[in-house]
Order: structure tokens, then C-alpha cells, then sequence
């Protein structure tokens, strides 16, 4: 019985990610995800389009990296290491762009693409495999970027303090810095490889140490010259993929979320899946199904309407205004769009539901009633063990135990209220 739970029901961590947030671990769904990151990482955008493109960029580089730091306990660290997160700055534009890229991620040969983006390149985007060569991201390609403005900044160093930067980074560095010189450049005419006076450093490891110690803002690219220790250069950032100058201009001159990502990732799709999905909208009296088969598919909504009213009845609780159901046609496509393994038939976040087996409609009802109404912080364990001890399957023995002892209204209750200290 509990090999067929596995099968037909999701888990509720499923499409989570663990993020290192300051001296703490939080779980935050992927969208959330990829509102916090738009928020921590965007510019000041004036197109909507240029959010939208940022939004499937983001998303793509938390799908392609979840995992980055497994070993330590989490998917993801919400510092530029990964993505900078601001959830407190998420506002109404950022929430709508990603709404509107829901799911869809940058594709390559049938995997998801690396979405590396910056803040401006400076009129020329840098090619991948000068920052990391490892990759083998050959739609990354140094390209003149016509929609960049320039944005030229100058810093003059010093000396003395410069020593003590790259120091504190534990690089090696002479005892006195009289000159720097740039002795290699990449191949979009950035800075590579910088001799300190006989003790050669490489130009981003430099940069690196210098916003460490200074801020990021004095050093800001490695596209510059240098002479007599004033840096006069051009761009913000690595300058790979993305320029979000550029697509924020490009959006000002109307073109849309696609054609950007298409012009700073050629070769790569858009899609929520490898070979892309065309969804079409049935929508229902309180379900909306998106599907890729509206003809085939209208039985699996009144399905989810059905066990919508089931679930709704069998809680006492009440259901959302309006309830989403992306019905994915096979578990490959799903494995795909998602991530998530083919053992898992589907995952709910809020009153959204992926799904690529209609068996577990009913337990994935449960959890839209479920979600609506639990406090924040209600842990995993316990709303995805109420939808398994509701839908009947008896897998839920410890939810079972606790309404044995407690009575099922009380436990249904906590939902609400938190869990109590000692239960």
C-alpha cells in the first residue's frame, strides 16, 4: 500500500527548495523562489518584458544549480553565490511577471540551459567559457549587445589598501603594489590575467577580492584599462547571458520576454519542458485546467471539480476562490518541466496543481484545502500527512495517532492555530 502512495501522490516538499538564508534553512517553493531572486537581483527595470525574461532566467539557474549545496544540507544560499534573495522587496510587477512565466525555463538540447545573467555588460556580453570554462555553454558566446547603454565608471586604487584586500582573500600579492598591468584579455576584450608586479593574479579573482573588502561598486567589471592605478572601464557583472540593460531596453522598444532571452541565448527554447507544450485553458466553475489535449482532457476537469467538492466536504474547510490544474500529458514531460522524479504523480503549491496522473487528483485536492488554510510555518510533515490520512490511503500513521488521541476536528484545527507544544 504504501509503494502505490508513493506512486499516486505528491509529496509536499516536492517542489521545495532548502535555501541557506543567513544562519537558517528555509523552504520556499520555486515561484516564491523566483520572486525573491527577481527582487534581489533586477536592476531598476522599466519593462515588464525585461522582468519576464529575468523571471525564466532566474528560474532556469535555480533548476540547473538545486542541489549546488547538497552536501551541506541545502539546494541553494540566497547571496550572488547562487541568487540574492529579497522576498521584502517583491512587489506587485515582479510577482506578476513571474506569475506569467509560470514553470517555463531556457532549454538546450533537451536540458535545462546555464542562465547566467548580470546587471550590464557593457556593450559586449562575455563568453561563458572565460569564467567558466568547465561548462561547455556554447550558446554563450561573446556578441556585440547593441541595447546596452554605456555606463562607464572609473575608480582609482590604492595602494596600500589593495595589498590588504587581496590578502584577506588569501591571494598572493608583492608587499607593495607600484603599477598594475593587464597581460591576457578574453575574448570579448576583458580583463584575464593582471601581473601586480612580477606576481601575475587573475582579473576576476582581483575584482572579487576588491568588492569583498570595498563594495562592489568601485571595481564593478573586468571590461576596463587600467593605468597608474585608475581603472576606467565599462558594465557591471560578469557580462555572460543576460544583460539586464540590454533586455531592459529591448523591452522598451517593444520586443517581447522571448525575443530577449532569445537574443542573449540563441540556440535555447522556452518552454516548460525540453520540447515545449502549447497549453490551452478549460476553466471550470472554481478549477482552471491547463492542458495540451482540451478535447481529450475536459473529463479530468469536471474530475477536479468533483474532488474539489469531495475534499471540501470531507475537511469542513473551505476552498479557494479559484484553483489551477496544469496537467502535464506523461510523466516524461512532467520529469522534465519539473524536475522531480517519475515516481511522484504530482505536487500542489497554494492552489497550484502539476500533475501528470489524474489518480492523484484527490489527494492533490486535499492539499489546495489544506494549503489555504495552514498557518506559515506549519511544518511538511504534518499538512502532507493530513491529505494522506484524509484521501483514505493509510499512510498517514502518525496523523492517524494523533486523531485517535486528540479527535479529528482538534487536529484539523492546528492547521489553523499551529501546532500545539506538546501534542
Amino acid at each position: 500500500m504504501l509503494v502505490i502512495f508513493l506512486l499516486l501522490s505528491s509529496v509536499a516538499s516536492a517542489a521545495t527548495l532548502k535555501v541557506r538564508v543567513g544562519a537558517g534553512t528555509v523552504e520556499m517553493d520555486l515561484e516564491s523562489y523566483v520572486a525573491a531572486a527577481v527582487a534581489g537581483e533586477a536592476s531598476v527595470l522599466r519593462s515588464n518584458e525585461a522582468l519576464k525574461a529575468l523571471a525564466v532566467a532566474a528560474r532556469t539557474y535555480a533548476i540547473y544549480y538545486r542541489g549546488r549545496h547538497a552536501s551541506e544540507g541545502y539546494d541553494l544560499c540566497a547571496t550572488t553565490h547562487c541568487q540574492r534573495l529579497d522576498s521584502g522587496a517583491v512587489t506587485a510587477r515582479i510577482q506578476s511577471a513571474v506569475e506569467a512565466t509560470f514553470g517555463e525555463l531556457l532549454w538546450y538540447q533537451g536540458r535545462p540551459a546555464f542562465a547566467a545573467y548580470s546587471r550590464s555588460c557593457g556593450g559586449v556580453t562575455e563568453d561563458a567559457s572565460a569564467v567558466w570554462p568547465e561548462l561547455g555553454a556554447p550558446y554563450l558566446r561573446s556578441r556585440r549587445d547593441p541595447y546596452c547603454p554605456p555606463d562607464t565608471w572609473q575608480w582609482r586604487a590604492d595602494p596600500v589598501e589593495v595589498v590588504k584586500a587581496l590578502l584577506a582573500s588569501q591571494l598572493h600579492t608583492p608587499p607593495r603594489i607600484r603599477d598594475i598591468v593587464i597581460t591576457a584579455r578574453t575574448a570579448s576584450g576583458r580583463a584575464r590575467v593582471l601581473d601586480l608586479g612580477r606576481q601575475p593574479i587573475s582579473a576576476t579573482a582581483f575584482r572579487f577580492a576588491i568588492g569583498r573588502a570595498f563594495g562592489w561598486n568601485l571595481l564593478r567589471s573586468d571590461r576596463y584599462e587600467v593605468h597608474n592605478l585608475l581603472f576606467q572601464g565599462s558594465g557591471e557583472g560578469h557580462g555572460v547571458g543576460l544583460c539586464q540593460r540590454g533586455a531592459d531596453q529591448m523591452g522598451v522598444d517593444g520586443r517581447g520576454y522571448r525575443e530577449i532571452l532569445a537574443f542573449y541565448y540563441p540556440g535555447t527554447a522556452v518552454g516548460v519542458s525540453g520540447r515545449g507544450l502549447a497549453w490551452q485553458r478549460l476553466a471550470g466553475e472554481t478549477v482552471a485546467l491547463f492542458t495540451t489535449r482540451p478535447e481529450a482532457d475536459r473529463a479530468v476537469l469536471e474530475q477536479a471539480e468533483r474532488e474539489l467538492r469531495a475534499a471540501v466536504q470531507r475537511t469542513n474547510l473551505p476552498a479557494p476562490a479559484r484553483v489551477e490544474v496544469r496537467l502535464y500529458p506523461d510523466v516524461a514531460t512532467f520529469r522534465d518541466a519539473t524536475g522531480e522524479p517519475g515516481t511522484v504523480a504530482a505536487y500542489t503549491v497554494g492552489s497550484r496543481i502539476q500533475i501528470w496522473n489524474r489518480e492523484a487528483l484527490r489527494h492533490e485536492m486535499l492539499h489546495v484545502v489544506i494549503e489555504a488554510q495552514a498557518k506559515p510555518g506549519t511544518p511538511v510533515w504534518f499538512r502532507e500527512g493530513l491529505a494522506g490520512y484524509l484521501d483514505g490511503s493509510g499512510s498517514a500513521p502518525r496523523i492517524a495517532a494523533l486523531v485517535q488521541r486528540y479527535g479529528e476536528t482538534t487536529v484539523l484545527g492546528w492547521l489553523k492555530t499551529g501546532l500545539p507544544r506538546n501534542y
